[in-house]
């Protein structure tokens, strides 16, 4: 019978491990095929014993265990104390972090306030103290600025914690390649770090603590490693406080910049004259530049210096995908250029004399407040004064002359328009000559005899007799004066006299005008130093400062009445429309009449058209002034006026060395030309305030008595009995 029916066994695979295979019976199993073996039963695989295992080194075994145990020691301690160190750091955090002000109060952190002199056209000219421009953020700023600032300082700024552990190394590493300490050179310092350090870690200025400001900032700035520490903790703690943006604007805010600037808008205004918001990628670069090193990498100390960092910065810039190499190339090639205000290093003499004499000292240097001042400067007055004497020198005075000159000019009423203390004018702090040095005015001083005299009624064309002249001085003996030329002319008019600058009647109009009331008349025109008592007043043996004596001058000019000098228009505080102070100078009491001083004016006329100051002349212009020489030429003056302007120039060596060939009448004549034809350029000339004094009324004859019979009877007995 067929089985086809028959339901099929489905096929297992033999389970070759494990109980649960089903052995076949007996009845069933099959013999195996003929000439083929019969399969091996499986056998379960056995562990290998102990026994079996190679055995291993004992002394290898030992120390492996050790190694072991030590590690397990060490493991347990290192995650025992990371986890006590993360615990404190965490609370070290925590604890700054409750500590930290609003971030407002962060913007401005400077010490002192500032003070920004403004010329009489109301533009900047000049800074002095800490500058602050008002508060930036980093959304207010220029864009270029910004990427400049963290593409030098911090590239991965917005990525860090606070803290770069890759800069950290990097900077280890390349102090370390350079021969200097890990800590030394490079910090790898991140924008937070350095902010945290410019906010001195949160430690005010205590004048109690420290003896001055910079013994505060350089222990604000020290690095040793526990003060590296401490920066990072403070660091961490402004990040959790802080968004990125607000510690970037801190650091924009409050950091260094050069040339007195804090923060990035006064740096803006100090350097390009235009706010940090439209700063181009050029200016943005230099300005981002000097945050390594601002006072030697400022535009104002070094411009060109300034210029290839910049070049460097921009380069970065570049490389960071800030800019593209089109706009990398064009900024390279025209680099960032100063401002005229910037040019001028900080207003130079101007601004060093009236911030020591122009304001109060806690309005000017010491000032916690930000001052404007607006000032009396004329900067193309200015201009002027520094090419005129620059001119001269270049082209009247041998080569490699150690000679040095001051100029001063201002109006009839004191306010000064410009001054120069030296030949090197682009200074800041430089001695100033005009102000500071101390000189005899030689026969500058003469103008203030004839003042006195006039002033009593004297007249320009009254007689005086120029011969040999002595007098006895009680304690030094007899004193001759002598005439600058030895010569001696005779009777002559008073106008004569001042025209040639004789001396030996300058002494005698003082001595008979009264020593004291010259004096008198000199101290209330203004010359406030130490004036000399005996008969060598009249011939300027008395020292006087150069803005003294252009003030005096000034009095003149303006009819008899005393000036003050002065640059101070008005102060006011940042912010603030209502001065606080007003001007400190102009026109005084009167000193000599009106009449005097017009007809003083007259015979300082002739001095400059007919006399010894003929090298001032300037063309259509009626120019009234006075030369002076000093003994032994260790002085030259030129003092004058027209109706516009004052103006005074000395000239001389620091160390009273003679100067060779030069009188008041050479060079400094010659210095006050230049300045004074440049100064009334596009003026239209006019006359100066003077009359035409009258003419001496001649005196009549003495008839000569005839003599009579008595009297020539008399005249015979006088000689016979031998009378004189």
């Amino acid at each position: 019978m067929s089985d086809s029916g028959r339901k099929r066994p489905p096929l297992v695979a033999e389970r070759r491990h494990g109980s649960a295979a089903k052995k076949p019976s007996r009845a069933t199993r099959k013999p195996a095929a003929k000439g083929k073996a019969a399969p091996k039963k499986a056998t379960a695989k056995r562990k290998p014993t102990r026994a079996s295992k190679k055995k291993r080194n004992p002394i290898v075994a030992f120390f492996l265990g050790i190694l072991r145990w030590i590690w397990g020691i060490v493991w347990a301690f290192t995650w025992r104390i990371s986890l006590v160190v993360v615990l404190l750091l965490g609370m070290a955090v925590g604890y700054v972090y409750m500590t930290l002000p609003d971030v407002t109060e962060l913007l401005d952190g400077r010490a002192r306030g500032s003070v920004t002199l403004l010329d009489r056209g109301d533009q900047v000219f000049a800074w002095r103290g800490d500058q602050f421009g008002g508060v930036v953020t980093a959304d207010t700023v220029s864009k270029h600025l910004k990427n400049a600032v963290i593409a030098t300082e911090d590239k991965r700024f917005y990525r860090h914690f606070g803290v770069s552990p890759r800069g950290i190394v990097g900077a280890v590493r390349i102090n370390l390649s350079e021969g200097r300490g890990p800590l030394s050179g490079h910090g790898g310092s991140t924008i937070t770090q350095q902010t945290a350090k410019l906010m001195c870690l949160g430690v005010e200025y205590d004048a109690s603590e420290w003896k001055n400001e910079a013994e505060y900032v350089s222990d604000c700035r020290r690095g040793s490693l526990w003060r590296k520490a401490k920066e990072a903790i403070y660091a961490m703690a402004m990040e959790a406080k802080y968004s990125k943006n607000e510690i970037l604007s801190v650091y924009l805010n409050r950091a260094y910049m050069g040339a007195g600037a804090y923060g990035a808008e006064a740096a803006s205004q100090r350097y390009f004259g235009k706010p940090s918001a439209n700063l181009n990628p050029a200016e943005g670069a230099m300005i981002a530049g000097l945050l390594t090193a601002p006072s030697s990498l400022a535009p104002t100390a070094n411009l060109q210096r300034s210029q290839d960092r910049a070049a460097t910065v921009l380069r970065l810039m570049n490389e960071q995908g800030y800019l593209s190499d089109k706009d990398t190339k064009r900024w390279q090639s025209h680099p960032a250029e100063l401002s005229e205000a910037a040019e001028a290093r900080a207003g130079g003499y101007f601004a060093d004399w009236l911030m020591s004499d122009g304001v109060p000292e806690f309005f000017g240097a010491n000032t916690t407040e930000d001052v404007i001042l607006k000032t009396t400067m004329d900067p193309r007055i200015q201009t002027a004064a520094e090419e005129g004497l620059k001119w001269v020198f270049e082209n009247k005075v041998r080569e490699g002359s150690k000679a040095q000159a001051a100029i001063v000019v201002m109006s009839a009423d004191g306010a000064v328009r410009a001054m120069v203390g030296g030949r090197r004018t682009k200074v800041s702090g430089a001695f100033n000559r005009a102000t500071q040095a101390k000189r005899q005015t030689g026969s500058a001083f003469k103008p203030f005899v004839y003042a006195t005299a006039l002033d009593l009624g004297q007249h320009a064309n009254d007689m005086v007799l120029d011969a040999p002249y002595c007098m006895n001085i009680p304690g030094s003996g007899q004193w001759c004066p002598k005439n600058y030329t030895g010569k001696h002319y005779g009777e002559v008019t008073l106008t004569f006299a001042l025209k040639n600058s004789l001396n030996i009647p300058a002494v005698k109009v003082s001595e008979q005008a009264g020593r004291e009331n010259v004096r008198t008349v000199a101290s209330m025109f203004g010359i406030e130093s130490d004036l000399a008592a005996g008969p060598a007043l009249a011939l300027g043996a008395s020292e006087s400062s150069l803005l003294e004596m252009t003030g005096a001058y000034a009095g003149i000019l303006n009819g008899g009445s005393s000036v003050t000098p002065y640059g101070l228009v008005e102060l006011r505080l940042l912010g603030e429309e209502t001065p606080l102070m007003g001007t400190g100078g102009g026109i005084g009491e009167r000193v000599i009449s009106d009449a005097a001083a017009r007809e003083l004016i007259w015979m300082m006329e002739k001095v400059v058209s007919e006399g010894t100051g003929g090298r001032a002349q300037i063309p259509g212009w009626q120019v009234a002034g006075k030369t002076g020489t000093t003994q032994a030429a260790r002085d030259a003056w030129f003092i004058g006026f027209t109706n516009e302007y004052v103006a005074g120039v000395w000239m001389g060596y620091d160390d009273n060395t003679p100067l060779t060939g030069v009188t008041g009448g050479g060079l400094p004549a010659e210095i006050w030309r230049e300045v004074m034809v440049r100064v009334h350029e596009g003026l239209e000339p006019t006359p100066l305030p003077a009359f035409t004094p009258e003419p001496p009324k001649p005196q009549p004859k003495k008839k000569k008595k005839k003599k009579g019979l008595d009297d020539i009877l008399n005249g015979v007995f006088n000689d016979i009995l031998g009378g004189n």
